[in-house]
């Protein structure tokens, strides 16, 4: 019987937190607008970008303001830095391993469909994934239809299924989708926070998820 493994991509695959916040503070910057804090936009990714931008305004009570013009200047911000991503240490020969054990692999991410296939023509990510699902396909995290509609596609029962992501909104679709929740400590949220919101364990390093997952043979 098949298992399913549903990875987030940015901060749990890619290590582009970094450039996400500052693209953003950046963004604000050029509207006018008091930046807001790394730890406060950190604590807010997992959403869809625009989710992204309204929590933030909301969070510095800012009324009025063109978040789709905000999008864009966070846009041409990201995409100069983009080239620059690189993928956590030891994604692809972990994924490689996982699916040699037997195991279903699909991303479920905040991004576009476009942010994620410039990530697909970066990395060789497609040669593992067998499914993904993006925000401006489904509803934004934490609402399950990302997991779901993997699910479906492949087949897999919610039990079992899991979801490995950095950030709170991941924990928390698992957790609405009916799915186990495992955390990494290196994206946007800390240990504490992910065990807090729900995840079985958190890992330090993204192989050390070989030990969450044992093979289906």
């Amino acid at each position: 019987m098949s298992a399913l493994i549903l990875f987030d991509c940015d901060g749990t695959l890619t290590d582009s937190n970094a450039l996400i916040v500052g693209a953003i503070r950046a963004a604000f910057v050029d509207a006018g607008l008091q930046a807001p804090d790394p730890r406060t936009i950190l604590n807010t990714l997992g959403m869809s970008l625009h989710g992204v931008l309204a929590a933030l305004l909301k969070k510095l009570v800012v009324d009025g303001a063109d978040i789709e013009q905000l999008a864009q200047s966070y846009r041409q911000y990201y995409w100069a830095g983009e080239n620059e991503i690189i993928l956590y240490p030891h994604v692809l020969e972990t994924l490689e391993t996982l699916r040699l054990r037997g195991y279903w692999l699909a991303i479920v991410t905040g991004k576009s469909k476009s942010g994620l296939l410039r990530v697909f023509d970066r990395f060789p990510l497609l040669d593992y994934i067998s499914a993904w699902r993006t925000a401006d396909c489904c509803p934004s995290k934490p609402h399950p239809a990302m997991a779901y509609e993997c699910m479906q596609e492949l087949g897999v029962t919610a039990e079992r299924t899991a979801l490995v992501g950095d950030a709170c909104f991941d924990m928390r679709m698992a957790k609405a989708a009916g799915v186990r929740a495992l955390g990494v400590a290196f994206g946007a949220d800390n240990e504490q926070i992910l065990l807090d919101e729900g995840a079985e364990s958190v890992v330090h390093q993204f192989e050390d998820l070989l030990d969450c997952f044992p093979s289906l043979a």
